[in-house]
């Protein structure tokens, strides 16, 4: 069975770009536009991995994301923004929360590196 990925963005064209891409690479997708949502997926098909977005229209990546790991800690996240962080604040702050951080411009591919080393 291919691996579960909740892939939250509430850009409708980056959210569906990276869905037929990962899903083209094997993987299983579910793709949400909200933190509502994918916290309804992640309650009831817990994903291998999450990769979202930092700002969501309704409300903050970073607080969904603490959500999900009280509930399911070893769950590895993925950051995908287009929020330039200071080096500083990453290795301060959000590389507490998140397994990987990356920049929206990242090559599709460069991401699933990253998700093969999380997930295989």
């Amino acid at each position: 069975m291919n691996k579960h990925i909740l892939l939250v963005d509430d850009e409708v064209t980056i959210r569906e770009l990276l869905a037929q891409y990962l899903t083209r690479t094997g993987y299983r997708i579910t793709a949400v536009g909200t933190a509502q949502e994918a916290e309804k997926v992640f309650a009831s098909d817990p994903p291998a991995l999450v990769i979202t977005d930092l700002q969501l229209e309704e409300s903050d990546g970073l607080v969904m994301i603490e959500r999900m790991k009280a509930k399911l800690p070893n769950t590895p996240v993925i950051l995908l923004t287009g929020v330039l962080f200071d080096p500083e604040v990453i290795e301060s702050t959000i590389s507490k929360k998140v397994s990987a951080y990356f920049q929206k411009t990242t090559p599709l591919a460069q991401i699933v590196k990253e998700i093969r080393r999380l997930i295989g």
